[in-house]
């Protein structure tokens, strides 16, 4: 099969392309500006902007299935140009150059944000409906477009399938990902206090798994949710200190302080230059989409997302071994 990924240096990307390599597929991989997630690969790589259709024609000329991974993620409710311009318009250039080179299938990746939260006790599925409006903020609706686009692209005949994780955790996180930032913040003990909440988390070798199976099974037009297991950010920071054997912080803020607070830190990165890990909006996720059923994936994808202690050990013990730990901390025995 010829295969070209789109974001293909992304934390889902470089793990989708590793599989595919694996698997005997040949790959063509569109990356934008970092490609390090690729190094040593046995790959072809292109330099490719989705905004940019006719490069998006050059780069499909021959595919069977395109994976659409490239996307803008932002944490915070102010309006930021690349998220309309990436997440929206390119996704409709990827739509047209599938269609205009006749690739087989897309398999387009929204996300959790692109569905309304429910209210406690409501499970979000497939069936929820999509953000709209502009009390959503600008990530979350540019997702929700996106996917609006592809979905009305197959109701016109195009082979395209849509897949939205929670999320995303695992090996491979060149970047580092907002979250793997904050795993390796615990790790430095550069987390004082914690936010009372939670999300639900997927490993991202599942949702890599449930991907190849979904552009070699699934039916068109289909959509499936790709979830894992909600876990509270105290959790997540004790389980990181017994495996890290360091001690976890044990004070956790209301989300109403946290909330409030937001705005706060993210003035003070922009000052001094540096990219947020925490927002008023990161505040607002960690109430949201509590429920989140993976069960049409299970049935259809034979979906079984792993424990996710399993996750955060082999997390961190990635990040060891690419020197990213302080030094003296190392991952434990107890991976399980």
């Amino acid at each position: 099969m010829r295969a070209v990924v789109t974001g293909a240096a992304g934390h889902i990307g470089a793990n989708l392309v590793r599989n595919l390599i694996q698997r005997g597929d040949s790959v063509l991989a569109l990356v934008h500006v970092d490609s390090r997630a690729l190094v040593g690969l046995d790959v072809e790589t292109m330099t490719g902007d989705v905004c940019d259709v006719s490069g998006l024609r050059r780069a499909f000329e021959g595919a069977d299935v395109v994976f659409h991974l490239a996307g803008h993620i932002s944490i915070s409710r102010r309006q930021h140009p690349h998220v309309d311009a990436i997440n929206v318009e390119g996704t409709r250039n990827v739509v047209a150059a599938c269609r205009d080179n006749a690739v087989r299938r897309l398999v387009h990746f929204s996300s959790i944000h692109a569905s309304v939260s429910t209210s406690d006790g409501l499970t979000v599925d497939e069936t929820t409906p999509l953000v709209d409006g502009a009390e959503f903020p600008p990530y979350d609706r540019s997702k929700a477009l996106g996917e609006r686009i592809v979905l009305e692209a197959a109701q016109k005949g195009l082979d395209a399938v849509v897949l939205a994780p929670t999320a995303v955790v695992g090996p491979h996180d060149y970047r580092p990902s907002y979250f793997g930032r904050v795993l390796l913040s615990l790790a430095r003990r550069q987390i004082p206090v914690l936010v009372r909440g939670g999300y639900d988390w997927v490993d991202v070798r599942d949702v890599v798994h449930a991907t190849l199976r979904a552009a070699d099974d699934a039916p068109a037009g289909s959509k499936y949710m790709l979830s894992g297991h909600w876990w509270s950010v105290m959790d997540v920071a004790r389980t990181a200190g017994e495996i890290l054997g360091c001690a976890a912080p044990r004070v956790a803020a209301p989300l109403q302080v946290a909330r409030a607070c937001g705005p706060l830190a993210e003035s003070v990165c922009r000052v001094i230059g540096r990219d947020p890990v925490f927002t008023r909006y990161s505040a607002e996720a960690l109430a949201s989409h509590r429920w989140v059923s993976h069960e049409k994936a299970t049935r259809e994808l034979a979906y079984q997302p792993r424990p996710f202690r399993q996750t955060l050990y082999d997390t961190f013990l990635w990040f060891e071994q690419q020197g990213l730990l302080p030094s003296g901390v190392t991952c434990g025995t107890d991976r399980t």
